[in-house]
């Protein structure tokens, strides 16, 4: 049986990190982008979103709204790829990806030798992730081990299991994850991370800013990424990730597109406050 045959179909959360995939794919092909991810592409053909996608909303403000979601894919991309080469550079040869989706990190960036990177996600999108990577014959650049639990379940001890060191520095991802979970999962998530953090580990964190569920949550369509958000950032990321031991900075998008040569040409509409793109180092 091939593995088209086996494949699980995406659905539910997960299934955005293929519509994740496919905005990756299109950066990819553009002349002057931003990062380079070959696999993406396989990702989303294999989970229906390539060459076609959904057709845009009739509604222009949908439009603007979808296209928004599409641009912060990308910069928050770029954004993470520099954090974790930074890590890398401070001497930091553990990563944790959590909610790991399609990500091709192990697969596309240089890695130290030594480097271990753990994947965690459900099994579905890991099975289905497993599949493309044996169809594409990818070979990772580094030691990448898979973690298959359920976030809302015991995943400390099946890290461990899988051969995750606490002693020693991490450096911990979660993109596009924490605006699907309720604020009690977040703050169990982050305490649980901070518990397996040796001194100068990093993490990177992508926040909902404060109001994107009304304002693109409002008329989402069911099933939707949008749809499923249920968090946003707290009013001070800062302060907040200092309560659990993190010394934080705090960007915006509109800051960090400027500085990748991206900048929004539209002015904001709205007073910003504290961004969303989070880069924090243990304490």
């Amino acid at each position: 049986m091939t593995d088209e045959r086996e494949r699980v179909r995406p659905s539910g959360v997960w299934a955005t990190a293929v519509g994740v995939a496919r905005v990756r794919a299109l950066e990819t092909e553009r002349e002057n982008a931003l990062f380079r991810d070959p696999l993406a592409q396989a990702f989303a053909a294999a989970g229906g979103l390539w060459p076609s996608s959904p057709p845009l909303p009739d509604d222009e403000a949908a439009r603007r709204r979808r296209q928004a979601v599409s641009f912060s894919i990308v910069i928050r991309t770029k954004f993470l790829d520099d954090l974790l080469r930074g890590a890398s550079a401070s001497g930091v040869r553990q990563v944790v990806l959590l909610g790991a989706g399609m990500d091709s990190r192990a697969f596309r960036m240089d890695w130290p030798e030594g480097t271990r990177l753990f994947e965690i996600d459900t099994a579905a999108p890991l099975d289905f992730k497993a599949s493309v990577l044996r169809q594409e014959r990818a070979v990772a650049r580094c030691e990448r081990i898979t973690v298959a639990v359920d976030l809302r379940e015991d995943w400390p001890s099946a890290l461990a299991a899988a051969g995750h060191d606490p002693a020693v520095p991490t450096a911990w991802i979660a993109e596009g994850l924490l605006i699907y979970l309720p604020e009690d999962a977040v703050e169990r998530l982050l305490t649980r991370i901070g518990t397996l953090s040796a001194a100068g580990s990093r993490m990177g964190l992508t926040l909902g800013s404060r109001g994107v569920i009304e304002r693109f949550g409002a008329d989402a369509v069911p099933g939707s990424a949008a749809s499923m958000w249920v968090s946003e950032m707290p009013d001070d990321p800062v302060g907040w990730l200092a309560g659990h031991g993190w010394d934080a900075d705090s960007h915006t998008l509109r800051e960090r597109a400027a500085a990748y040569g991206r900048p929004i040409s539209t002015p904001p509409q709205r007073e910003e406050g504290p961004g969303g793109l989070i880069s924090a180092v243990r304490r």
